[in-house]
């Protein structure tokens, strides 16, 4: 990139999430429904329809999800192919990101079906294979947003990744609409004017169809000013009632130009018109939000509403990679930031710590802490940037005194009592037992403050439990401190924080710059038998592991019972660099194909495992998409129904296993194609159960 677009880019993920929290609540209402409850949408309605405001959502998790085919590829060679690769890595059959409608009915889930069957992308989601009606479905537009924002100012590479990202599921005229509205975000970055953007991205078009409705639209929007009654124009001639199928690309891409048209350089009034106006609500704002965002920027975003304080950066992109679907704007931002350097052939070394606020206003889910008792100051956040060159949070404290104290927190993994239902999430925390957090703060004054890390957990009868660090003097100037997070028995983490307190009373602030933690944990432990209740078998802590194998529950003997009736079902927790580790359980078989250990998982379709095989034999594989391959095996002669204490050991790329205290095999991948991931069980064509499950790291 000659300029540098990190900013703009960041404003569109945000215009991204923010349009679709805006939609999101009124998904699936009609229009007239829409229009007697709330008249227009000018802010989040979440609150009024009993819903959480950040929630897992199709149009993130897919778009910030199937964007992930960039990296894993290493931004090179990036077929169609490679895209239905990534759905298959990635997406949880019948519980994740698509809607799981059936064979015929939903576009994505047929779509699936036919990857799952072996049919290659893009023939998985051609004409000629699924029919007209569910290849031109919306679905391949509401992905194409950080695709897109990857190739700022390169609108032909913006097309040609969409073109091959969108076919794994759709075809004809959605395949379209997804690259013309993929042009103009990528031109966005330097064309600001909305006109010239629709006049260059024409290019990108051939459907006759198409090219006349969007020369429609932009005749009715030139001549009339009153977006109700432009959709009043389009409704007969466009809307849904005119095609086949649940949600059709043509009515809806419309409504995003003619939101885009209508709302002009008003980010709010864009974004409003996209949800107000029915059809795909969230679809629809989500779109104009992320291409606003760029072309209008944080400044237009933070015109109208305050849209930022509410979502403070978070959200959810729910995939197998169950350590990465707690995440926020700035840490998406920079995985962009970085595929818009790589797909030019750039070098691209930055470290990013996971909170370190790069962004101007950016809060990354830090908050005055909700779990919070009576005696707290007052504590006011906001990001030192907004009024410096220096990035960080910025706590200003107000009578902090004896007797009082003020926590701030951010969260590692999700409340599941404030989760909505839909697009089931399945995630594992960021933040373990054993693991050490780095933390720097600024304290310019040199005030005498103390802080205390902590973090909140659940415990075994789903009560929130506190753990705090010992309280520490916070030195002058700029100094960093170390905590181990001590053992919660195996129990999820769903926030980190920070206490200040202070002898005297103190009106001032500091600055908390950055927070990082990295590696697997020293040692975490999920232990014995967990249940409180033989009839609870999915008891909450269970949420922690990411399972896309047909049964996995907590055990009425042991701990965990898993069970699948195909290949490759596996459980996973951890996160992506928990790197050098041992995974240990005792496991015993009944039923099987395979079974044993995996490590170092990056999807469910990507991972080391260490097995039992057939009966006689012990084996380490190495998993990538369709292809498994033997690293090392070995004679084993095993007995059903006993347990067996396996210990799977990576180290760089060594990996090894124990049984029973016995070492057994020895392998080296010489492609090192994975170099950290979770954790966890693999089970194919059967069941196992497991008692405990330990990580280790020297």
């Amino acid at each position: 990139m000659a300029a540098d677009y990190s900013e703009a880019i960041y404003a569109g993920v945000l215009g991204k999430i923010i349009g679709v929290y805006l939609g999101r609540p009124v998904e699936g209402w009609a229009y007239e429904k829409i229009q007697q409850e709330f008249g227009e949408l000018h802010f989040y309605v979440h609150d009024k329809c009993g819903v959480p405001l950040i929630v897992a959502d199709d149009d993130i998790s897919g778009t910030f999800g199937f964007f992930r085919t960039l990296k894993d590829n290493d931004y090179r060679n990036i077929t169609a192919r490679s895209f239905g690769d990534a759905w298959l890595n990635y997406i949880i059959e019948d519980k994740t990101v698509l809607w799981w409608g059936g064979l015929g009915r939903s576009t994505e889930h047929t779509a699936y079906l036919r990857l799952k069957s072996g049919v290659e992308a893009p023939q998985s989601g051609s004409i000629a294979l699924n029919g007209r009606t569910l290849a031109e479905q919306i679905g391949a537009q509401i992905f194409i947003d950080a695709i897109a924002m990857s190739c700022p100012d390169d609108p032909d590479l913006a097309v040609q990744l969409i073109k091959q990202s969108a076919s794994v599921s759709h075809d004809g005229i959605a395949v379209e609409a997804a690259c013309f509205l993929g042009a103009m975000q990528a031109m966005a970055f330097t064309e600001k004017n909305i006109d010239r953007l629709l006049d260059k991205g024409m290019k990108y078009l051939s459907s006759e169809l198409l090219i006349s409705a969007i020369s429609d639209v932009r005749d009715i929007c030139s001549r009339e000013t009153n977006w109700r009654k432009v959709r009043a124009y389009l409704e007969p001639k466009y809307g849904y009632e005119v095609y086949s199928g649940c949600c059709p690309i043509v009515t809806n891409h419309l409504m995003v130009i003619a939101a885009l048209l209508l709302g002009g350089d008003d980010f709010q009034q864009s974004i409003m018109i996209a949800a107000s106006a029915g059809w795909d609500t969230d679809c629809n704002a989500g779109n104009v939000g992320c291409l606003n965002g760029i072309r209008l920027g944080l400044e237009g975003i933070g015109r109208g509403a305050d849209f930022r304080g509410p979502v403070a950066d978070l959200m959810y992109v729910v995939t197998a990679d169950g350590g990465s679907v707690v995440t926020d704007a700035v840490k998406e931002t920079h995985k962009i930031i970085e595929a818009s350097y790589r797909l030019k052939g750039r070098d691209y070394k930055a470290q990013h710590k996971k909170f370190s606020f790069d962004f101007k206003g950016s809060m990354q889910g830090f908050a005055p802490c909700p779990q919070a008792d009576a005696a707290m100051a007052a504590v006011e956040l906001s990001n030192c940037n907004e009024s410096s060159n220096q990035n960080g949070l910025f706590a200003k404290f107000r009578h902090l005194a004896r007797g009082t104290s003020s926590r701030i927190s951010t969260p590692t993994f999700i409340d599941f009592d404030k989760l909505a239902s839909n697009f089931s999430t399945v995630a594992s925390p960021t933040l373990y037992s054993g693991q050490t957090v780095e933390t720097t703060f600024v304290n310019p004054a040199g005030a005498l403050l103390h802080f205390a890390p902590y973090v909140l957990y659940y415990d075994q009868d789903n009560a929130v439990k506190i753990a705090m660090g010992e309280a520490q003097s916070l030195g002058s100037g700029q100094t960093t401190h170390r905590w181990q997070v001590p053992d919660t028995n195996g129990m999820p983490i769903f926030r980190i924080g920070y206490e200040f307190s202070s002898e005297q009373r103190f009106d001032g602030h500091v600055m908390l710059k950055s927070v990082d933690w990295h590696g697997a944990p020293k040692r975490f432990a999920q232990t014995g038998m967990m249940m409180n209740s033989i009839w609870n078998t999915n008891p909450f802590w269970l949420r922690t592991w990411t399972s896309s194998a047909k049964h996995f529950a907590a055990d009425f003997k042991y701990t965990f019972c898993i069970s699948h009736h195909e290949a490759n079902g596996i459980a996973t927790i951890g996160t992506a660099d928990w790197a050098d580790y041992t995974v240990e359980s005792r496991l015993s078989l009944s039923l099987h194909k395979r079974a044993g250990l995996a490590a170092r998982s990056n999807g469910h379709r990507r991972y080391y495992a260490a097995v039992f095989e057939g009966g006689n034999q012990v084996s380490i594989i190495v998993r990538k998409d369709r292809e498994v391959r033997t690293l090392a095996s070995a004679p084993y002669t095993y007995e059903e129904d006993r347990l067996y204490q396996l210990k799977f050991t990576v180290s760089g790329n060594e990996l090894s296993l124990a049984i029973d205290g016995q070492q057994l095999l020895f392998a080296a991948d010489g492609e090192a194609l994975y170099a950290g991931g979770a954790a966890g069980f693999l089970i194919e064509e059967g069941t196992m159960v497991a008692d405990g499950f330990t990580i280790t790291c020297d």
